[in-house]
């Protein structure tokens, strides 16, 4: 585990799943039904409990210019810039609990931002990105 930092807020624009973690492919698939995937582009999972609901999942892509998101008709939603623990799964697709038991291990990390999500960032095709943001100390 590693600690990096997003230098700069991330607009992203997401489809929710319906359930969890049932519905999470069908959100990625919704999503680049709309937006075709693109190595340029920046693609996310994002979720959190909300609402006294269980968790909420959002396939998500970066906003590549201003009101690309209002263009498709997507909710949006900003990641906040600052320090995140990381840790990295290779190979994800061939061990898909291994992002739960990333997300557990970051989770038990002092000072997290209870506000924040828990941030799964498509590095590539193979590797995931697992991030949790680290409170602000005020």
């Amino acid at each position: 585990m590693e600690i990096i930092k997003l230098e700069n807020d991330i607009k992203v624009f997401y489809v929710t799943a319906e359930s969890y973690p049932e519905g999470i492919l069908a959100a990625h698939q919704q999503l680049h039904a709309k937006v075709p995937f693109s190595y340029e582009r920046k693609y996310f999972g994002i979720s959190r409990p909300e609402n006294n609901n269980g968790i909420v999942y959002k396939a998500a892509t970066e906003e590549t210019f201003n009101g690309e998101a209002e263009k498709y008709n997507f909710e949006s939603l900003i990641i906040p810039k600052g320090n995140y623990y990381s840790l990295i799964i290779s190979n994800y697709r061939k061990d898909l609990p291994s992002i739960g038991i990333a997300f557990q291990t970051l989770l038990s990390q002092e000072n997290i931002d209870q506000n924040g999500y828990c941030i799964e960032w498509y590095i590539n095709e193979n590797d995931v990105n697992c991030l949790v943001r680290i409170a602000d100390i005020i």
